[in-house]
């Protein structure tokens, strides 16, 4: 066999091979020809899909849930929450001590100041002393609580009858009265550590006390002694 002759068939083999080698790599498509582009196609799909798999960058637009919208919520929260602010504000604002105009129109405090007070026994309810403040004064004045009585050198001042307290605050035009109870001992003289005053002091709510002068043979009071809030009216102020 010459050298040319082997050449031939050699070349012959090798394309049967190769032929061959290329009908079963097309029959399993996993041929060479056939993988590069789908290598490529796949190379450059998965980014993507691992891209929205970690979140890196914005998801499709279906998916607005994300951390793209947070801010957005967070930002809305925050201009709602400044809205709220400012609604605070303007309640704080109309909700201060003069919102309800109490404080612009009440009247100054009836005292010893701008009233005078006189103290008179009656003789009915028994053991009674009846607590007179008039307004002499050129503007009205609110007389608020209860007289604060000093009898004598006593060290304490006497209790007040809860059930006296007036509907309303008592209010004094200039020239006009307003009056307190006192009973000074039990009617029956089951009151205990007794003893007569010759001297009253008696404290207002606000401003200064006034000094009334009692009957020159003094009071008698034991510890039965309360007084009643300051009334409108003098049958309330004896009622008790």
């Amino acid at each position: 066999m010459s050298a040319r002759t082997a050449r031939t068939r050699l070349l012959a083999a090798t394309t049967v091979a190769l032929a061959a080698f290329a009908l079963t790599a097309c029959d399993n498509g996993k041929g060479v020809r056939d993988e590069g582009p789908s290598a490529a196609s796949n190379s450059s799909s998965q980014p993507t899909g691992s891209t929205a798999a970690g979140g890196t960058k914005a998801k499709p637009a279906g998916e607005t849930g994300g951390s793209t919208a947070a801010p957005k919520t967070t930002t809305t929260a925050g201009t709602s929450g400044g809205s709220g602010s400012s609604g605070s504000s303007g309640s704080s604002g109309s909700s201060g001590k003069n919102g309800s105009g109490t404080s612009a129109t009440r009247n100054p405090a009836c005292n010893g100041a701008n009233t005078k007070t006189t103290a008179t026994e009656v003789s009915r309810p028994l053991n009674h002393l009846l607590l007179t403040v008039t307004n002499t004064g050129a503007k009205n004045c609110d007389l608020t609580g209860y007289p604060i009585a000093r009898f004598g050198e006593a060290q304490s001042v006497p209790p007040v009858a809860e059930s006296t307290h007036p509907q309303a605050v008592v209010t004094l035009a200039p020239g006009e009265s307003g009056y307190a109870g006192v009973l000074l001992s039990a009617a029956d003289g089951s009151g205990g550590n007794g003893y007569t005053a010759k001297t009253l002091v008696v404290g207002f709510a606000k401003g200064s006390s006034a000094t009334p002068a009692l009957p020159a043979k003094g009071v008698y009071v034991d510890d039965k002694l309360t007084v009643t809030y300051w009334q409108q009216s003098l049958d309330d102020a004896l009622a008790y």
